[in-house]
């Protein structure tokens, strides 16, 4: 609380103590009026207006501090407002920004309605590794095209908002996560004897992401994939439209690396590939 806002009352408000003012009682040397009791009554008015005229000042000057108080509250919170969103704007461009899963192209490892954060700091000091599951800008129209924005109101604009600052995830269906396959320089193909991806010819064992009871692809393919562009396949590899069918994409449009499941609670944990490409060869 300011100082402004703390009360300023008690008898300093009343200059003349309970109202008594030289003058107001009768007696000997106060003249005519101390004769008479009739005489003292007008002196004792004029005290008691005087009185009254003082409590007024003191409820006048505390309204006067109750609204400089709520006038110093309300600039505070508009300050810390200011602040956070200021704060979360910061976080969600230059740091960790929060999307919400719309599809089952990523189950088990993600599904619909789980708030993933991604980083994108990490972007800055390290590659995009071979298992990274990553956000990245649809790269021509792997999405399909979309319907028209016909807006929603107010309640649209807030929305848009609190999702530009961080406050609420990305829903736009305007990225696509998946789990990255092959960098620059690999040589993909599907499928050895066994039936599993290779790598620059090394078998991958995908068993700890891959969705139950899928096989690692029902399509036969084989590429290299261009310096400075991702192959990328969902781990629900039925339930997927990835670079078997759109090829691959420029690293520019990813981002950020999916780390967590932040949201439902109940499926808080990290996001990795457990070691599936660590013995793939240099191209």
């Amino acid at each position: 609380m300011t100082e402004e806002s703390q009360p300023r009352g008690g008898d300093g408000e009343r200059p003349y103590g309970d109202g008594i003012v030289p003058g107001a009682g009768g007696g000997p040397g106060y003249g005519a009026g101390g004769a008479s009791g009739r005489g003292a009554a007008p002196g004792g008015g004029a005290g008691g207006a005087g009185s009254g005229g003082a409590g007024t000042g003191g409820a006048t000057s505390g309204a006067g501090s109750a609204r400089r108080g709520l006038s110093a509250f309300v600039k505070e919170t508009a300050i810390v407002v200011a602040l956070s969103l200021i704060i979360a704007t910061v976080v969600r461009i230059f740091l960790v920004q929060a999307f919400l899963i719309p599809s089952g192209s990523m189950e088990d490892t993600l599904l619909v309605g789980d708030r993933v954060l991604v980083s994108k700091i990490s972007l800055q000091f390290g590659d995009i590794n071979r298992g990274d599951v990553v956000v990245f800008e649809d790269p021509d129209r792997w999405l399909g095209a979309q319907a028209p924005d016909g807006g929603g109101g107010v309640g649209e604009a807030v929305k848009d908002i609190f999702e530009f600052v961080g406050v609420l995830p990305d829903d736009s269906e305007e990225h696509l996560i998946k789990r990255v396959i092959g960098v620059g320089g690999d040589t993909v193909a599907c499928c050895d004897d066994a039936g599993h991806v290779t790598v620059n010819g090394q078998p991958i064992d995908e068993s700890a992401y891959l969705y139950p009871g899928d096989s690692p692809s029902l399509n036969e393919f084989e590429t290299t994939v261009p310096e400075g562009e991702l192959f990328v396949m969902g781990d629900h590899r039925s339930n997927s439209g990835d670079s078997r069918i759109h090829g691959t994409f420029p690293e520019d449009l990813v981002v950020g690396r999916a780390f967590a499941v932040a949201w439902p609670l109940s499926r808080w944990g990290t996001i990795g590939s457990d070691g599936a490409f660590d013995g793939v060869p240099a191209p």
